[in-house]
């Protein structure tokens, strides 16, 4: 049983988000004993996983899940193989180093008005945080995928999760606005909810 429950949002995103927000609505209403955390994470990758290193140090390994959506499936999936817990996956990011290059710079967020910088040393933090090429337990991921995303190519994430459990999703986008959709999917691999 699921006890305590991550939620990491993607660049540019917060815990503002349209489906960080529906989680946290569903866990306060549905189960409200879980521990429920979705921080806002730091620009830097390295400030980002010692963040939520810390933050889930006295968590229990065998009752916790992460949820990552986009750069925070990214930050999720290095954090489920190094703790070993399942994690449900929204669009997530394979090599963000990569992607990310573009977007060098000051950056807007997505909600508020709070902006930052991020610049090439993010990059490389990135690069070291690299989960392994091959998943140890592919069976403790879930990833919800969109034919649809305009931001990254639903095919790469497919591959980079063969073996786990995928919901390939016939177009909807990017910040999945079909979310409702998929939650109880999610909810249900996180052993919070039956099945839908």
């Amino acid at each position: 049983m699921t006890t305590h429950l991550l939620y990491l949002h993607g660049f540019r995103s917060s815990p503002s988000s349209a489906k960080a927000r529906r989680m946290g609505e569903w866990v306060r209403d549905h189960a409200p004993r879980v521990t429920w955390w979705c921080p806002q994470l730091p620009p830097s990758p390295r400030e980002a996983i010692e963040l939520l290193l810390r933050g889930t140090a006295g968590w229990p390994q065998d009752r916790m899940a992460i949820v990552g959506s986009s750069l925070g499936g990214f930050y999720a999936t290095a954090l489920a193989e190094r703790l070993g817990c399942p994690a449900g996956l929204l669009n997530p990011a394979v090599d963000p180093a990569r992607d990310l290059a573009r977007h060098l710079g000051e950056q807007k967020a997505w909600h508020g008005e709070d902006g930052f910088c991020f610049v090439p040393a993010h990059l490389d933090e990135l690069r070291l945080i690299l989960p392994p090429a091959e998943l140890t337990r592919p069976s403790r991921y879930f990833a919800v995928i969109a034919t649809g995303d305009e931001v990254l190519d639903w095919r790469e994430m497919s591959g980079r999760y063969r073996g786990a459990h995928l919901r390939i999703v016939e177009g909807s986008d990017h910040g999945l606005t079909d979310f409702d959709d998929h939650l109880p999917h999610v909810l249900h691999f996180l052993k919070l909810a039956p099945p839908p």
